[in-house]
């Protein structure tokens, strides 16, 4: 896994190219290099157009999807650009999808050991998940990412869990231009 993930770094950092066609060079050197038969991954991108705001740009390969909350509850998960695991068909071409990020917006990225748990299906994990954190969008990003963790993941789940949060600034708090700085994660 360290191999596809420097792997996905060097190309992500020297090629600005839509991370769909990232992920497909992905999975052609996939086969060659890594120890594991398939993985999951999403990567995105979040861009600043001229116009303002925040646009998310990803691909995903098997991966649960984003989970995107806007900064009055109302949560969404973003389920286009959705494929299939890396490295099951490299030579299937792979979505992208663009979604905007509004100001004061937080966006979710997860691992399947927040979701799943023994005898529940993983539709009853999304909906707790997007339940618990819209009911929580209102605190400080710290403290959001703490109660997500203690109440969305199911009760005796033993999976390991990555979280990332990311909240999109006000645009009252932006400055104009290249200075304007990249929204904050955690």
């Amino acid at each position: 896994m360290a191999q596809l993930r420097n792997m996905l770094r060097a190309y992500a950092w020297s090629q600005q190219k839509p991370p769909s066609k990232i992920v497909e060079w992905l999975d052609e050197a996939a086969q060659y290099i890594a120890e594991i038969p398939m993985a999951t991954l999403i990567f995105a991108r979040v861009e600043l157009p001229d116009d303002g705001g925040y646009l998310l740009t990803w691909t995903n390969a098997g991966h649960p999807p984003p989970l995107l909350i806007d900064r009055g509850g109302e949560a969404r998960f973003l389920d286009s650009a959705h494929g299939i695991l890396l490295s099951a068909a490299p030579d299937q071409p792979r979505p992208d999808a663009t979604a905007e990020l509004p100001p004061g917006s937080t966006l979710l990225l997860y691992t399947d050991g927040l979701i799943e748990s023994p005898g529940s299906s993983l539709d009853e994990g999304l909906r707790r998940l997007r339940r618990e954190a819209a009911s929580l969008v209102h605190r400080p990003l710290d403290p959001f990412t703490d109660a997500v963790l203690d109440r969305a993941r199911a009760p005796g789940s033993e999976d390991d869990v990555a979280l990332l949060t990311i909240r999109v600034p006000d645009h009252e708090g932006l400055a104009a231009g290249p200075t304007r700085r990249a929204a904050t994660g955690r």
